[in-house]
Formats: structure tokens, C-alpha cells, sequence
């Protein structure tokens, strides 16, 4: 393809605009598959397959098919959008292809849509509200910015979610995409660019929060003819997929930003790190990067401005410390992904040792937005030190899952209860996790917080890159701060003794009083060293892991002191920590009470109940119940509900037990089973791994040996005596923790 220039770009974008319309005689419908990552594991491709097949079987010529990225609310997908001519779009979630198919022959074929399974009407970007009669479900369905999730957002950075084509250029184009990398190149000097990032407020939205504009300024007026533009894709906090969403669904974005970046500061040359773990986002990236050089948008003379840049995929290892910028560029250099000592910062001596600025996919993203429009209209949101944007992975215990871009200084509880639908299942909020591991927690008293640098900090937390795990009143804040300690001291680097050892000497503490092994100075100890840590680390990753526990020292203190001097986990998340208890009055027994004490077998599960309760259990069996059915129901518990599939033993023997069982109560039973069941139950208990595979089948054994002729009879018979056996079993138990259930069984 020949390279294009900025007349091009205006005649691209027109093509594309009157390709989009839709008119009866030309292209009548479009249909949009969302095929994010989210998407796809939720079995997006399969709709896509179905979609196509119909389209194929009908021949019609007047249906468009196309795909786009992440639609944002990512619980809900696969999401599929209709658009037919002279309608306002209608969205479908949770779409699979028993539903693709009705949508596609009651909505694309016959012009109704499916009004019970319509997700929302319209699309969430202003500018492309829909102008025409009102639509025939207006009255059963919300337009989608009626919807808090939607309506409450700003999206900037993710301007074009759910429009374009991630491999189709020209669909960038056609939403004024590189218009402002052409503004740049031909109306701008480096120092305008420079003046109107530092206009715009914006901040570096990887973690650390540095002006974007004095960063750039830095590395500008660094000496030397040699100079790189980084992009820090890897995105490694657990929870965090903010920058795999933008690369997934808009990667000319980035692109973009790093073409103005590279004006700015004198650039030819910049490299896109990205984990390698973000196989989609790669080959996207890679797709965007072919499209542009093709058309002249990198390489030399772009838009024949005769300015020359061109960017590079480097696919991380999968190291969280590669996300410090030090040692993700000493990782491009072909080392071993380390952290420098600072000074000299990056801006003077940073890739190579030369100057070089480093900025993350969603700081690049907003780059391009800041030229078109101007510093003054992005710092016009925000509050007086945050200003914009910003994205964030909602994730955890709340109603709505996905990626969020709301205005900096919204108040976290909005965040949570208005775009996330609140805490699931009505269970009540207890903290939520912002920044990472590097990050800290926020409790319930402070979620009126306004959502900025300045205020998040004060409150023990980061924004960081934009996680944001939220959890409920079950949640164990010691575990939470023991698993963030965990990633961060698996994830050490080793080079500087405090983050390697001190890590460790936390997680030890920590692990102690998950295991009801903690001391009475334990708590002292963990903020001495998190003080040295934090105070003596080479890198920003050492310096903030302790943050995590300090949060939750902070405001959950009693949970330390109750895992620590009371011997015991108030949320019974610890499991060394927990007790249980028979209810004499109401259990008979409840196997997943049984399942939870520590591994000792059939003796000890005798010793373990009180011997009320085998009294009444035995005279229960005797006169009204049935020993092989509530054989069948011990494995039930354990095995379905429980069972973690980990260990062969578990999985494999627990499902051999639960056959013979089934056969025995079910009149296929032979004589040879009770053998086989006493051989199994015996290797379980020797071989599992865990206590609730060990025990699983003690109750099998209690009954085997004080019922016996119920099972010889069931075999013999080929029925069981009491009729029992010959119901479908659908069992409630009753458990301390819990109490509502019943232990009477509901046919």
C-alpha cells in the first residue's frame, strides 16, 4: 500500500462512515460478536461460529457480520449486538447458541427482537445516539446509559468499545484515528506537545502517578540522538486486565500515543512490553503495528512529515518485577529482568543507556485525546491534582465484573454499589483491595473517599494501575494480607536483601498465625520489617509489598489479634483455626462438620462425635432410615460439594465409592462391592491429601460395620426394604456455620 498522507486519512474516514450506514436496499443489518478474552472464555467464538452458519444457510447478502472487543461489563458476555436499519441497536448477554439462533431468525431475519433476553438499547457513546422512531421494546428494556454500570462512566480511553474492529485500521481512522499523531507531526513543535500534556494534568496511570508531561519534558531536553519510547504492557497485578482490554479492542490507540510521544521528545524508535501472557493482545498488537507500516503511520517519513519512528513487540517472561520500568528495560536489553539503582533516572539514562521515557497503555491511550481536543478540555475533569480518567478492573465479591472508566475524584462507594451493582449474594462489604499487591486495603467506613492520588494515599492505598478487588464480610483480612505477601515474595527479584528476605520473614509470620501458631510479638514484627522494607528496598515493587498488611493492620487489627493471641479466625476462613462442634440437638451427624476435623480416621471420627449422637443416629437407621441410602449421602457431601478434583485418590476413589453406592441402593448390587468399598474407603483415608479426602468415607465404614445386613440385604433383594433407596435424593444438612439448612431430607 502506498503511504498515505493527511488527505488520506479524511478520505479513509469518509469511506468508512458511509460503509457503516445501514439502508434496506444496501446492508439492511449488522450484526457485532464482542470477542474480548472475557468473551471468548465465555464461549463468544462458539456464538461467532453460530452466527456465521446462519448467515451462510439463509445467503442473504444484505447482512453484515463483524466483531469488536471487550463490551466492558464482562460478566455478561458473550455479548451480541443488532443493529437492522431504521432501529435503534438492540444488545443481548449471556448469548450461547441455542439463543444466537432464535436472535438470529425471530431479530435479523424477522425484524423482532427477542424482548426477554434484550441486555439493553442503544450505544453508550453520545455521538452515536440513535435518531429515529422509538424502538418496539422501549417499553420492556433500558437504553444502555440508563444503566448505572454504563451511564455512570466517561469513557475516553475506551472511546471506541464496542465500534471498531481491532484488526480493521481503517475503522480507526474513521473515529479520528492518527488525526492527532498528524497534528502533532504537522502543526505542533515538540515543546507545544510538551506544554499541552502538561496542560492536561494527566498523570502516569501505571501505579507510580508522575506528571506524564514533565517525565516527557525530562527526556527532551536529555542530550544524545538516540532516544526510546517505552510502553509498560506488562500488566501483572492479580485482578488487574485494564491494559489487556485496550490492547484486545483499540491498540492503534497506544499506537498513537507513542507516534506523539516520540515527536515530543526526539524519538525514532519504541518497544511495546508486553507479557507474554496476553496471547490475543500480542497478535493484535502485531496486526496494528503490520497495518500501520503499511500504510506509512510508522516507519520513515510518516505521513510524509519526514519524521521516522517505529515500534517493536517484546513479549515479557512473565516476571511481576518486570513492570518496575528499570528492570523491564534491562529485560528488552536481553539481561535478566532487574531493577537499577536511581538516579540516574530513565530520562537521562534509561534503555541502553539512553534517554528514554517509559509510560503504560492506558496513559498512551489518552495521549492522541489530549492533542485533538486540548491540555484545558482533559483537565476539565477530575479534581484539582487528578485530572481525567481512569480505568479500573472491578472484580471480586460485587454484582458486576469488568472494566470501568469513570471520572478521577467519583467516590469509591459509587464505584462499587452504582456501576458494580453492589456486593454479591447480599452479603454486606467489607474492604476493597485498590493497587495491587503494591496497593492496600479500604474498609467500609471510608468508601465515601473520593476516588484521587491524594486521597487513596492517605487512606494506606495506591490507585495504582487500576485493580480494584472488592470483598465481603467473609473475607479473612489476615489471609488476604498473607496471599498479596505470598505473590510479592514469589515475585522478588532476590537482588536486594530487604525485599528478598524481609518478604519472607512476613510471610512466615503471616503463615504462623493462619496456622494458629502465632506469637504475642508477631504483630510488632511484621511492622518492624515492613518499616525496613519500605525504607531500604532498591525498587518501588520492595518498597511497597508490605503495604497490604499494613492496610489491614490498620484497620482489621483485631483479626491479627484474634488469629495471633485468641487462636481463632473470626471469618473461619483459616481452617487450622476453626472448631467445630456436633449439635447434639440437631446433628446426625452433618458430614460437612465431619469433613472439617483433622485427619484421623474411622477411630477418630468414633471419639470425635458425642455419643449422643451416634446413639440417636443408630436408632434413626434402626427404625426409619435406610444405612446405604445415608451411606450414599456421606459421599454426596464430601465428594460433590468439596471435593477439590487435586488428588487422584479423592477424585477417582470418592467417584468409585459413590458408584458402588448408587448400584447397592439402586438394586444392581453384588457381593463382591462391600469388599471393594472397605478396600477403597481404606486407600482413601491413606492416600488423599487433604482431611476432607481422608474422611470421606468414614460414615460408609460406620455404617458397613453396625448395618451390614441392610447392605446384604439391598444386594440380595435387589431393593431396598424400607423404599427409601428409590427416590431421587436431594439432602439439606444442618452445619454451625450452616444453621438455616435442615438435616430432614426433601423429596
Amino acid at each position: 500500500m502506498s503511504q498515505l498522507r493527511i488527505e488520506d486519512l479524511n478520505r479513509i474516514k469518509a469511506e468508512v462512515l458511509h460503509s457503516w450506514q445501514l439502508d434496506k436496499r444496501r446492508q439492511r443489518v449488522r450484526i457485532t460478536v464482542h470477542m474480548g478474552t472475557c468473551g471468548i472464555s465465555s464461549g463468544a467464538d462458539k456464538v461467532l461460529n453460530v452466527l456465521q452458519a446462519e448467515i451462510e444457510a439463509c445467503r442473504r447478502k444484505d447482512i453484515a457480520f463483524t466483531t469488536s472487543g471487550c463490551a466492558g461489563i464482562c460478566n455478561r458476555e458473550p455479548l451480541v449486538t443488532i443493529e437492522i436499519a431504521g432501529q435503534e441497536p438492540v444488545k443481548y448477554c449471556e448469548v450461547d447458541g441455542e439463543k444466537a439462533r432464535r436472535i438470529f431468525e425471530q431479530h435479523v431475519i424477522g425484524g423482532q427482537p427477542v424482548a426477554e433476553w434484550v441486555f439493553a438499547r442503544g450505544w453508550e457513546q453520545t455521538e452515536k445516539d440513535f435518531e429515529g422512531p422509538s424502538s418496539p421494546i422501549a417499553d420492556v428494556s433500558r437504553h444502555v446509559r440508563d444503566i448505572p454500570f454504563f451511564g455512570l462512566q466517561k469513557p475516553w480511553v475506551m472511546r471506541n468499545r464496542g465500534l471498531i474492529q481491532a484488526d480493521k485500521i481503517e475503522e480507526y481512522i474513521a473515529r479520528d484515528g492518527y488525526a492527532a499523531a498528524a497534528k502533532a507531526l504537522f502543526q505542533m513543535t515538540p515543546d507545544d506537545i510538551i506544554g499541552e500534556v502538561k496542560t492536561s494534568g494527566i498523570r502516569g496511570r501505571g501505579g507510580a502517578g508522575f506528571p506524564t508531561g514533565l517525565k516527557w519534558e525530562f527526556a527532551a531536553r536529555s542530550a544524545g540522538d538516540v532516544k526510546y519510547v517505552l510502553c509498560n504492557a506488562d500488566e501483572g497485578d492479580p485482578g488487574a486486565f485494564m491494559d489487556r482490554c485496550v490492547l484486545e479492542s483499540d491498540p492503534h490507540a497506544v499506537l498513537e500515543g507513542m507516534i506523539i510521544a516520540a515527536r515530543a521528545i526526539g524519538s525514532h524508535q519504541g518497544y511495546i512490553y508486553c507479557r507474554a501472557e496476553y496471547p490475543l493482545a500480542v497478535r493484535t498488537l502485531n496486526t496494528a503495528i503490520d497495518q500501520a507500516r503499511k500504510m506509512g503511520l510508522l516507519g520513515q517519513d510518516i505521513l510524509g512529515s519526514g519524521f521516522g519512528f517505529d515500534v517493536e513487540v517484546y513479549r515479557g517472561a512473565g516476571a511481576f518485577v518486570c513492570g518496575e520500568e528499570t528492570a523491564l528495560m534491562t529485560s528488552i536489553e536481553g539481561k535478566r529482568g532487574t531493577p537499577r539503582p536511581r538516579p540516574p533516572f530513565p530520562a537521562v539514562q534509561g534503555l541502553w543507556k539512553k534517554p528514554t521515557i517509559l509510560n503504560n497503555v492506558e496513559t498512551l491511550a489518552n495521549i492522541a485525546q489530549i492533542i485533538l481536543n486540548g491540555g484545558q478540555w482533559y483537565a476539565g475533569v477530575g479534581t484539582l491534582r487528578s485530572k481525567g480518567t481512569k480505568v479500573f478492573a472491578i472484580t471480586g465479591d460485587v454484582n458486576n465484573v469488568g472494566l470501568v472508566e469513570v471520572p478521577m475524584g467519583i467516590p469509591l462507594q459509587q464505584i462499587i454499589y452504582d456501576i458494580g451493582g453492589g456486593i454479591s449474594e447480599g452479603r454486606q462489604f467489607k474492604a476493597v483491595q485498590l493497587g495491587g499487591p503494591s496497593g492496600g486495603c479500604v474498609p467500609a467506613q471510608h468508601l465515601d473517599v473520593p476516588v484521587d492520588y491524594e486521597s487513596i494515599t492517605q487512606l494506606g492505598a495506591i490507585v495504582g494501575s487500576g485493580g480494584m478487588i472488592v470483598m465481603d464480610e467473609d473475607k479473612c483480612m489476615v489471609d488476604v494480607a498473607r496471599f498479596f505477601m505470598d505473590f510479592c515474595t514469589d515475585e522478588s527479584c532476590g537482588k536486594c536483601a530487604p525485599c528478598r528476605a524481609g518478604t519472607t520473614k512476613m510471610l512466615k509470620i503471616l503463615n504462623r498465625a493462619c496456622e494458629g501458631n502465632g506469637k504475642a510479638d508477631d504483630i510488632q514484627t511484621l511492622e518492624k520489617w515492613a518499616t525496613i522494607i519500605q525504607d531500604t528496598a532498591l525498587c518501588g515493587l520492595g518498597q511497597t509489598a508490605p503495604n497490604p498488611v499494613l492496610s489491614t493492620l490498620r484497620y482489621f487489627r483485631h483479626e491479627y489479634e484474634s488469629h495471633i493471641l485468641a487462636k481463632r479466625c473470626p471469618t473461619g476462613v483459616c481452617r487450622p483455626l476453626v472448631i467445630y462442634h456436633a449439635l447434639e440437638d440437631q446433628c446426625l451427624p452433618c458430614l460437612q462438620t465431619v469433613a472439617g476435623y483433622d485427619a484421623g480416621g474411622y477411630e477418630v471420627l468414633k471419639s470425635f462425635l458425642p455419643e449422643l449422637v451416634p446413639e440417636r443416629l443408630m436408632t434413626k437407621i434402626e427404625n426409619s432410615g435406610c444405612a446405604v441410602d445415608l451411606a450414599r449421602f456421606s459421599m454426596m457431601a464430601p465428594i460433590q460439594n468439596n471435593s477439590c478434583t487435586k488428588c487422584v485418590t479423592c477424585r477417582l476413589g470418592g467417584a468409585q465409592v459413590m458408584g458402588i453406592l448408587e448400584d447397592i441402593a439402586s438394586g444392581r448390587g453384588k457381593p463382591q462391592m462391600l469388599d471393594m468399598l472397605t478396600e477403597l474407603t481404606d486407600t482413601m483415608r491413606v492416600a488423599s491429601e487433604c482431611p476432607v479426602g481422608k474422611t470421606a468415607g468414614d460414615i460408609v465404614l460406620l455404617m458397613l460395620e453396625h448395618f451390614g445386613d441392610q447392605f446384604e440385604t439391598h444386594i440380595r433383594d435387589g431393593a431396598c426394604p424400607g423404599g427409601i433407596c428409590r427416590v431421587e435424593p436431594v439432602y439439606h444438612t444442618i452445619c454451625p456455620l450452616r444453621a438455616p439448612e435442615t438435616d430432614e431430607r426433601r423429596r
